[in-house]
């Protein structure tokens, strides 16, 4: 009997705690098994896979990704994969070194990404029984009706599918947007996503971050599977415009073998059958992609408008960059980082690069969108026996790259020497922060690869928190101690990335989605 295997993860959707599924290394083709490259949220997918691999005897090895990292890797690998599983194959399809690889194509279930809000907020808004458009939703997000959280459009295809949903109808040509009309729609962006109080590198952290902060968030923009999901009741807008769904294409590549050809019709024969479509609905709140499935009563909007997407990476690359640096709110960063004498040598060394990394330094399509932004603020606090002195980079929304040059000879010079004061040098870091501006994304990153030696413990700082509303990320690297840092996660609201068999460099882009 076979069944499910996630096999794998490129750490792109989800951070790196006990509900991430762990890393192994990828082995070669096999006879009767598909090594796909997937999205991570397709692991609710697994009792459905374990019930195909007794029908088909096909066995899915999954190795998680993002669709930007995707790219990446589809650009730069050979024969490691079968397939690609992602919500959508748009992004991937118009980045020519990753188009060519894609094969047969066969879309399995279908989630449109909507509006989510309170029935409180819904009545306030006077929305009740109302088809809204997307530009009523801007206004009223501009006027500081509402607020919301919504995924990095980097990180999350449902980020990336909102932000493209919204421009395309703020355009109102009906075609699909160009570059040259993001100028125009801006403003509308802008006042759209004045309102977004809440951001995420995964639907299903945001999901878990909105249920902490639910009496102070309206809602979510999420995909319609996960909000029909949440333990709490948000009333759902589909806006009367159009939206932009994710059709979960599973997609063989070009040169997979014969063996992986045969496994993928197999299994997409037996999840397009209307039993196992109306399961995939049940389980997992999609809908289905056969004609003449019937949508269940948890479907209350039937007959959606589907936006038209981007055809070009040239108006994908302008929409990105112009919400990360001129639309969305900017981001205020500190940096905890330990400069330790443990961290002499290689250690050192990989904490200089990724910070170099940030600033522009990695060439990848990842790399481009989760370095430090136009109009952010980024204060670096490296420690050892004590806090040391905090160093304050603003980095411009137009030519940037001398305050970028500042951070890298900053990282340049860090040197490791002395103990560990983790816990001073993080009450610290509050203390440089204050009261988060709700202007900004404020948040702080921890990193250490020890234990605390001195000055105050974890449980002094517990004591001394106060319930600022700035989480921290913490990143376990060499020898930290994981229960210290995933007790200051929590306490906080943050999240607890693994950097020690991750690249470090990789880990803190991976944090900028939620930044």
């Amino acid at each position: 009997m076979k069944k499910l295997i996630v096999a794998g993860l490129v750490l792109a959707l989800a951070g790196c705690d006990s509900s991430t599924p762990s890393s192994q290394p990828l082995g070669p083709p096999e006879p009767g098994v598909l090594r796909v490259l997937a999205g991570s949220e397709l692991a609710d997918m697994q009792p459905i896979l374990d019930e195909a691999a007794k029908a088909t005897g096909v066995e899915v090895k999954f190795t998680f990704s993002g669709t930007i990292e995707g790219a990446d890797t589809l650009a730069g690998s050979a024969g490691q994969f079968d397939a690609v599983w992602f919500s959508s194959n748009r992004y991937l399809q118009t980045r020519p070194e990753a188009s060519k690889r894609l094969g047969n194509q066969v879309k399995i279930m279908n989630s449109p990404v909507v509006l989510g809000l309170t029935k409180d907020a819904v009545t306030r808004l006077g929305w009740d029984g109302k088809r809204v458009t997307w530009a009523e939703i801007a206004e009223a997000a501009g006027n500081k009706a509402f607020t919301y959280g919504m995924t990095d459009p980097s990180a999350s295809n449902s980020g990336f599918s909102a932000l493209v949903g919204v421009a395309s109808a703020l355009a109102g040509t009906g075609s699909a947007l160009t570059a040259e009309q993001i100028t125009a729609v801006t403003p509308g962006l802008t006042k759209f996503f004045s309102a977004q109080t809440l951001s995420a590198g995964s639907s299903g952290w945001l999901s878990e971050a909105y249920q902490r902060r639910s009496k102070e968030v309206d809602g979510l923009v999420n995909y319609e599977s996960v909000l029909l999901s949440m333990p709490s009741q948000l009333s759902l807008i589909y806006p009367s415009d159009g939206v932009v769904s994710a059709d979960y294409p599973l997609t063989l590549l070009n040169d997979a073998n014969d063996d992986a050809r045969s496994a993928h019709q197999r299994l997409s024969d037996y999840l397009r059958t209307p039993d196992v479509q109306r399961r995939i609905m049940d389980t997992t709140k999609r809908r289905p992609a056969v004609p003449g499935v019937a949508l269940s009563d948890q479907f209350t909007q039937r007959d959606l408008v589907e936006l038209p997407f981007p055809t070009s990476h040239e108006s994908i690359d302008a929409l990105l960059s112009a919400y990360f640096n001129k639309i969305r709110r900017p981001s205020r960063t500190l940096y905890v980082l330990d400069t330790s004498g443990s961290m002499a040598g290689d250690r050192i060394e990989a904490l200089r690069a990724a910070l170099i990394a940030l600033t522009g330094a990695d060439g990848t399509l990842v790399g481009k969108y989760r370095g430090f932004r136009g109009r952010e603020e980024v204060t670096m606090l490296p420690f050892n026996g004590r806090p040391g002195t905090p160093q304050t980079f603003v980095v411009p929304e137009t030519n940037p790259q001398a305050e970028l040059d500042k951070i890298k000879n900053f990282a340049g010079g860090l040197q490791a020497t002395g103990g560990t004061a983790i816990f001073d040098s993080l009450i610290r870091g509050y203390e440089l922060l204050g009261q988060p501006d709700p202007a900004k994304f404020t948040s702080i990153v921890l990193m250490t690869d020890g234990a605390n030696t001195n000055g105050s413990g974890v449980g002094s700082f517990e004591s001394s928190y106060g319930g600022a509303k700035i989480p921290v990320f913490t990143v376990m690297f060499g020898e930290s101690d994981s229960e210290e840092m995933q007790r200051v996660a929590t306490l906080t609201g943050g999240q607890v990335f693994d950097a020690r068999n991750t690249p470090l460099a990789k880990v803190f882009q991976e944090i900028r989605g939620y930044q």
